[in-house]
């Protein structure tokens, strides 16, 4: 199947061409790679306000993006088993491909979170799964503005929007420093609410590869897919994290 670009998503920032997104990615490659060498002899930063105020603006982010999705779903009366996407410029088609555009730079914004990880020296946190989703985040959904922004994809906007504003809610009360650490017992739920997400969305990407649907198959063989990568990475950091770790 040929995918031709969506012609209201393509003069917006980042999605004419791969270019911009391929050197990110390549800049954030070279970040994970020499930010630990470059600060082996540095003492690490502190970024408490700093931390504070971004965990804040991307909770913030997540729940505006949270309620444009599911407003705009409601509104145009989608349906979670089979939606194509509405490439005319239709007020509520444009408002769902600008909320998906957002999304998508919202990926970019969290490659901030590695960054943030090396300058404090918490190397123990850049592992695998961090740097395989950060990165590969970035272009399945710069694929998904410029190819299919909306439609089936609005789903898992949604869903990652909903868990992000726990995550990054859990993420700012950590920044307030160690006094918080006991009102924070409940970081092995967001780890199980991030795979009920992923095992939500396999089943929904899945479902429409068994049935007649006019959103194009490729994109959702390629997300369940991935979902499956994630969906085991997941389960090996949570076996690593809470039962090994009680053991």
């Amino acid at each position: 199947v040929l995918y031709f670009s969506d012609p209201r998503t393509d003069p917006w920032p980042l999605v004419h061409s791969p270019l911009p997104v391929t050197l990110l990615f390549v800049s954030y490659l070279f970040v994970v790679a020499l930010g630990p060498f470059y600060m082996r002899k540095r003492k690490p930063l502190k970024l408490r306000g700093l931390l504070i105020a971004y965990n804040l603006a991307m909770m913030t982010l997540s729940s505006y993006m949270f309620y444009e999705f599911l407003v705009t779903s409601v509104l145009d009366d989608y349906s979670y088993l089979c939606q194509p996407v509405d490439y005319s410029r239709s007020e509520l088609g444009m408002r769902m491909a600008r909320v998906c555009w957002w999304f998508f730079f919202s990926k970019v914004i969290e490659l901030l979170d590695t960054i943030f990880f090396i300058l404090r020296k918490k190397q123990e946190q850049v592992t695998f799964l961090h740097v395989y989703h950060h990165g590969t985040m970035l272009f399945n959904w710069w694929s998904g503005v410029k190819y299919v922004p909306g439609g089936q994809a609005f789903f898992i906007g949604m869903l990652n929007s909903f868990v992000h504003i726990f995550m990054y809610g859990y993420y700012a009360l950590a920044s307030l420093g160690p006094q918080m650490h006991r009102y924070l017992w409940w970081k092995r739920y967001l780890t199980i609410m991030q795979l009920c997400q992923f095992v939500a969305i396999a089943a929904h990407s899945s479902y429409n590869l068994f049935t007649e649907c006019p959103f194009p198959d490729g994109f959702n063989t390629a997300v369940f897919l991935y979902i499956l990568s994630l969906i085991a990475l997941f389960l090996h950091f949570y076996y690593q994290t809470y039962t090994r770790g009680k053991q």
